[in-house]
């Protein structure tokens, strides 16, 4: 990470200490940023006050003066709510740079870029992949969409949390997100199904994903959600609720867009169904519950 001068000089806020806001806002104050914290639950802020940061009351106090401000906020409904119904927009300083992490659709971050940008501000949309994990590690995958200078801008932030990429105009950011939670939501289902079809038939599954590891059939999602399966550890790092949504949102924005998703409709029922069925504060990988109970396995 850089360690210039200038780049500690720059003012960051940071809006939404949930459990991936909490680490990252940690990173930026152990990196020495100072960063300015708000949350709607202050109580959750607190603690980062031992890392330097300063925690605020109203987000408009912890956004005045601020170069850039990071969002961590729960889902579009809520980034609208934060800045344009309690005008933290209004709060910010012209020239200043929003990065908009938070998961959300595509037309909602062109809508908040545009609306931004003619009180001169700018707009960033940067979900992450990477989890709870990633946060605290630094590990993110961070998918940017915007303009190239602010996607410059906003590096300094960036490297404090994994890596980033820039995909693309506003909007791409989170249609790349969402690109990866098809991918992600889709293979759950692939390696649960695949490997309750093993069992079912008399085979060991654990010794089943220890086969196939390393062939054409291996994927990250094999080897951590699948042992999740095999050890029936289901705590939730990722809502399997959460994965519902990006799968809705997946579907929302392919009818936007004319785009024929038969497969993620696949699945969007059957998470729905995981989620009808009392599963929806599992990990997502509880889909596994979902297709065992279908097939009679416990």
């Amino acid at each position: 990470m850089s360690t210039s001068s200038n780049t500690h000089d720059l003012r960051i806020a940071f809006l939404g200490i949930g459990s991936m806001g909490l680490p990252m806002a940690r990173r930026l104050g152990e990196a020495g940023h100072a960063p300015q914290v708000w949350n709607r639950t202050p109580g959750k802020a607190a603690p980062l006050s031992a890392f330097g940061a300063t925690v605020h009351a109203q987000a408009g106090t912890a956004v005045a003066g601020a170069d850039i401000v990071v969002g961590m906020l729960e889902n579009g409904s809520v980034v609208e709510e934060v800045l344009f119904a309690q005008d933290v927009a209004g709060a910010m300083k012209p020239g200043a740079l929003f990065i908009d992490m938070a998961s959300i659709k595509p037309r909602e971050a062109r809508d908040h870029a545009a609306r931004l940008g003619a009180m001169a501000i700018a707009h960033l949309d940067a979900p992450v992949s990477g989890g709870t994990g990633g946060a605290e590690n630094g590990t993110l995958v961070i998918m940017a969409g915007g303009k190239p200078a602010d996607f410059e801008r906003a590096l300094p932030v960036f490297e404090v949390f994994g890596r980033a990429t820039h995909v693309g105009s506003h909007g791409a950011g989170q249609l790349t997100k969402l690109a990866n939670q098809m991918i992600v939501g889709i293979t759950i289902g692939a390696v649960a199904e695949a490997l309750l079809f093993a069992a079912k038939g008399g085979a060991d599954m654990a010794k089943v994903r220890e086969a196939i590891t390393g062939g054409f059939a291996d994927s990250r999602i094999l080897q951590v959600h699948g042992q999740r399966m095999v050890d029936r550890d289901f705590i939730t790092r990722a809502r399997l609720a959460i994965q519902l949504k990006d799968m809705r949102n997946a579907l929302a924005t392919a009818e936007e867009i004319g785009f024929e998703a038969p497969i993620t409709a696949l699945f969007e029922q059957l998470y729905a169904e995981g989620a009808e069925h009392g599963l929806g504060d599992l990990d997502h990988s509880g889909l596994f519950v979902e297709l065992a109970s279908r097939n009679g396995m416990s």
